[in-house]
């Protein structure tokens, strides 16, 4: 009786095909979450002037996350959906904050070139 209930143990746990755990249908993928929450945040932060140099970083791991979460979910046969919307979102967010710290860039460095141009104009 207890070989047959471990049997019955194996084959409900573990895929035949392959000796991996089979992943239930009513649990989340934890990447997949965190790639959507850290592409999230890389969107709406990168707005943000100060915050931007920090949801940078967020929006890059939420592309790595997002990426890992796509492989972990076809590893387990679950969908992607989760892992897709965060690379997505990773990668949206990480163009704004690119492109918010490349015009924060331009416009110090403008700011320099005027202010250096100001100081030889006053020389006389």
């Amino acid at each position: 009786m207890n070989e047959q209930n471990n049997e019955n143990y194996t084959q409900n746990n573990f895929s035949q095909e392959e000796n991996r755990p089979v992943q239930q249908s009513n649990s989340s993928n934890g990447l997949s979450i965190a790639a959507l929450v850290c592409g999230i945040l890389g969107i709406v932060g990168g707005f943000i002037p100060v915050v931007k140099y920090f949801t940078l970083v967020l929006a890059i791991l939420g592309i790595v996350f997002g990426v890992k979460g796509q492989k972990q979910a076809k590893e387990y046969a679950v969908s992607t959906g989760l892992a897709t919307a965060g690379l997505v979102c990773g990668i949206v967010g990480a163009a704004f904050s690119a492109v918010g710290v490349l015009c924060a860039l331009a416009c110090v460095g403008s700011a320099s070139s005027m202010a250096s141009d100001l100081n030889n104009l006053l020389k006389f």
